[in-house]
């Protein structure tokens, strides 16, 4: 901790007083401030995190934070343009949201969010520029939304019920051929489920260019046509048949504890440790990529245009990005999200992260596109 206090010191002249001072300003508003924080709730280790962070936030700052647990954040996007048509520019019903992808583009498009705010963080400075944090989805942030972690879509097997497992989606569908009803994915809209859509396409058309391209509509239907019909045969051998679907990332890890399911999917790659951690998954279970690589982004916190908090906004995203928040972030016994920071301002097991090999995601249209495609064919 003493060279991580060293580091930091020798890094501080890049912040020049009056942005120190304006920052103390920020902070002495945030005072009693309330922010109401809508984030994803059906993680037991991220609410946990997040209930610790509100703990950190009022001892220290004097700042009220408030978990929304929300299932997904696209009812927020809905809920903020309903509040911009009313006309309600101030003293808005949220103040702070994880975001990225789809709903950051909609609600960068609808002018839904503050900034530029994110130069504006002291610990921005101790951020991995190398990671892709100027950009979500392929659309540039410009400074609406901070990155927050690192996200990569793979998958858990139990190594003692299955040491071998499928390194394509090719040999995931001859595996569920030769033993059905042992796979399966989240239902789509839900984020895991739609991250295995777009997993699946991409390897199918050999990543086509047009999925780096908003979706063209005269040519959607021959792009995914690979893609349904690889689904239709699927199913048929799926977990109860592809007529029924995990409602989420969990659900899948407790269907594989219970031997229902021979792997789970996570776009968290150190979350199996701590299911280890928590009891929830056997010492035995492992997380692995495809070989084609796993689906990356980085996921970020962003404050709407009329929060009513903004000020505890910025202290809280501040907080967040603290070396000491993303190191227990990171900790592989409590949430192991994949740190922002640049490696050297980590402590613990959030210094032991290995990301495996990283394969970009489509632009945010084709998530729509794609889960108003599935629900047409498979929802009911």
């Amino acid at each position: 901790m003493k060279k991580l206090i060293l580091s930091l010191l020798l890094l501080a002249p890049w912040y020049s007083s009056t942005a120190s001072q304006e920052w103390k300003e920020i902070e002495e508003k945030a005072k009693n401030q309330t922010v109401y924080f809508h984030a994803w709730g059906g993680s037991q280790e991220i609410n946990a995190y997040l209930n610790w962070t509100g703990k950190q936030l009022k001892n220290r700052y004097g700042v009220n934070f408030k978990h929304v647990k929300v299932t997904d954040i696209a009812n927020t996007t809905t809920l903020l343009l309903a509040e911009k048509t009313a006309g309600k520019d101030s003293d808005g019903s949220v103040d702070m949201v994880w975001i990225n992808g789809e709903n950051f583009k909609s609600m960068k498009t609808n002018q839904l969010l503050l900034g530029p705010f994110v130069e504006k963080l002291p610990n921005w400075e101790l951020v991995d520029k190398s990671l892709p944090v100027d950009n979500d989805f392929s659309e540039p942030t410009d400074g609406l939304e901070a990155p927050w972690g690192v996200g990569q879509l793979v998958f858990i097997h139990d190594s003692e019920q299955l040491n071998n497992p499928p390194a394509s989606f090719v040999e995931m569908l001859s595996y569920a051929k030769a033993f059905p009803n042992r796979l399966s994915y989240p239902k789509p809209p839900q984020f895991h489920g739609t991250s295995f859509l777009k997993a699946l396409l991409i390897e199918l058309t050999n990543n086509d260019p047009s999925l780096a391209k908003p979706v063209d509509n005269a040519s959607f239907d021959l792009i995914t046509q690979p893609l349904w019909q690889y689904l239709d045969e699927f199913h048929k051998y799926a977990w109860r048949e592809g007529k029924q679907f995990p409602a989420s990332s969990s659900e899948t890890m407790q269907l594989l504890d219970d031997r229902q399911l021979d792997l789970a999917i996570t776009f968290n790659p150190n979350s199996v440790y701590s299911a280890h951690a928590s009891g929830k998954l056997a010492p035995s279970t492992k997380a692995y990529a495809l070989d084609a690589g796993a689906l990356s982004n980085i996921h970020f916190l962003a404050i709407p245009w009329n929060a009513k908090a903004k000020e505890g906004a910025m202290v809280a995203i501040n907080f967040l990005l603290s070396p000491e928040a993303q190191s227990r972030k990171g900790d592989l016994n409590i949430w192991g999200d994949p740190s922002v920071l640049s490696n050297q301002y980590l402590e613990g097991t959030a210094k032991n992260t290995t990301l495996f090999k990283s394969q970009a995601e489509p632009h945010p249209s084709w998530q729509g596109a794609l889960e108003k495609a599935w629900l047409q064919r498979y929802g009911n």
